[in-house]
């Protein structure tokens, strides 16, 4: 990471940034660009691993852009602001955020995985306990991405 001071080191951290989060953005390989989804997420972690979990139509181009390669990249960004300031007549400006990318493997979740996938999709909204009706099961698809690498990186204005 070309600027060290904004990179983020703990994994935990890295963790609370993408719970603040409400769109991740993922990357899949197409024949001569990538493929990029804004997409709905929740997510699970088991010590330090990662996985993220996505929504969709029983069909469409992702899934089978998935089934010839399933590399896909993610990224995820928040607390967005613009720090503009005035000095000897000249304006500056600068933006805070925080952001996560990285990679791994995607898969579909089979059947019986769904319902509990889909409850860590809703938590992810919804801090309080709340239920989705089990009929959507049949047309939605669920995809499974075990995260390999990432990095997290934030830039907060300091005070002056």
């Amino acid at each position: 990471m070309r600027r060290a001071d904004r990179e983020i080191q703990n994994i935990k951290d890295i963790i609370q940034v993408m719970e603040k989060c409400d769109v991740c953005r993922l990357a899949l390989n197409d024949h001569d660009y990538p493929y990029i989804l804004p997409l709905n997420f929740g997510m699970q972690t088991e010590k330090e691993q990662i996985i993220l979990y996505f929504h969709g139509a029983n069909e469409g181009k992702k899934y089978k852009l998935i089934a010839k390669d399933n590399r896909a990249s993610f990224e995820m960004d928040c607390s967005h602001n613009l720090v503009t300031s005035i000095s000897n007549g000249s304006c500056s400006c600068t933006m805070e955020y925080e952001s996560v990318i990285g990679h791994g493997r995607i898969e579909i979740v089979p059947d019986d995985e769904k319902y509990q996938a889909l409850c860590l999709l809703m938590k992810h909204y919804h801090k309080k306990d709340c239920s989705f009706n089990p009929s959507v099961m049949s047309h939605t698809t669920v995809l499974k991405l075990t995260v390999e690498q990432i990095s997290g990186k934030i830039r907060m204005k300091k005070e002056q």
